[in-house]
């Protein structure tokens, strides 16, 4: 596939949403590249959870097995960044930081989010691995364990199913009210004021949180709440709507269920349009919009082809009416009126 070629389909982004969008799309015998920068956001952790029959896989090795099966049928794989994308009067440009400018009848935007942490000391250094933040990807990893829970009532009642040892470290959030109070009482879990300022490890281990005021309260891992920032630079100059999430943390790309965005032959999958969704979630919302994005292919290329039947039978009529006026012309014996003109 020449670069200067179109394709169908370009995906930006090469995480669950676009291997599984791309995947969808070559089996469907589209043509598609996709552009991964290789940054996906789960990188820190051990493993993917929670996805059958590939339960605890590494996060680089899941992509890399995904990128192979993309091949297999066709698709291409281009490592990079996407740097732009710009639309033309017959589809996409997107530029890349290899120089290799990628021309595309449709564009799905898969890149993801960026988790914003709280400015903690060694909370990033610590972060997939005993600092967590969602319970259904690594509750059961640090079962049992001592958790502290940073600012809020709702995770720390959350994470309370994996251990009895759930203490609330208030840090910055209001304090609960009286109704939250008591549930977490009921529940057995400790609230904590102060704000935290370190975390304290030991042999490459979590084993405190370090409170400003100088108060070590120990616990063996930390859930927290980051916020999430989609990665939407690339959609901003497409006419692609940007508004605030409805979970209330961050902002996300608008798009219907099928993942269309109201930019024009600009479809999105996973995280960017998704804050919330686990990686299972984001190779769903891949295939949605994959099947989205070749049923409106299928229209158009429908549509192109009915115009050039329509053009076909019109030539064919044309000549058919030219070939009986000569004939017509011949048999009356007037072949001169066929001649052209002198000049």
């Amino acid at each position: 596939m020449a670069e200067d070629k179109q394709v169908d389909v370009v995906v930006i982004g090469g995480g669950a949403a676009g291997l599984s969008a791309a995947l969808t799309l070559a089996r469907a015998r589209r043509s598609v590249v996709v552009v991964d920068a290789r940054e996906p956001r789960n990188a820190p952790a051990a493993g993917v959870h929670g996805w059958l029959t590939r339960d605890g896989i590494p996060p680089t090795a899941l992509v890399s097995i995904g990128a192979r099966e993309v091949e297999q049928y066709g698709g291409r794989i281009r490592y990079g960044r996407a740097v732009a994308a710009r639309r033309t009067p017959d589809g996409f440009v997107v530029d890349t930081d290899r120089g290799e400018p990628l021309r595309a009848r449709r564009l799905l935007v898969a890149t993801g989010l960026t988790d914003e942490l709280p400015p903690i000391g060694g909370l990033r250094e610590r972060w997939g691995r005993d600092v967590v933040h969602c319970p259904y990807c690594h509750g059961w990893e640090i079962r049992d364990r001592p958790i502290g829970v940073l600012g809020s009532v709702h995770h720390a009642l959350l994470f309370r199913q994996w251990s009895t040892a759930v203490t609330l470290l208030r840090h910055t959030a209001p304090a609960p009210d009286a109704e939250q109070a008591e549930q977490l009482a009921a529940r057995g879990i400790a609230v904590v004021e102060g704000v935290v300022s370190t975390l304290e490890v030991v042999d490459d281990r979590l084993a405190g949180a370090r409170l400003e005021s100088g108060r070590v309260v120990p616990i063996a891992a930390l859930a927290i709440a980051p916020r999430p920032v989609a990665r939407d630079a690339l959609l901003l100059g497409l006419g692609a709507e940007i508004a605030a999430h409805p979970s209330g943390s961050g902002t996300h790309v608008v798009a219907d269920a099928g993942g269309r965005t109201g930019a024009p032959g600009v479809w999105v999958a996973g995280n960017v349009t998704d804050l919330v969704a686990g990686v299972v979630q984001s190779a769903a919302g891949g295939v949605t919009a994959a099947a989205a994005i070749n049923a409106d292919l299928l229209a158009e290329d429908t549509r192109l082809a009915v115009e050039r039947r329509r053009t076909q039978r019109f030539s064919a009529d044309l000549e058919r009416v030219n070939s009986e006026r000569v004939l017509g012309a011949r048999r009356h014996g007037l072949d001169s009126l066929l001649a052209p003109p002198p000049s």
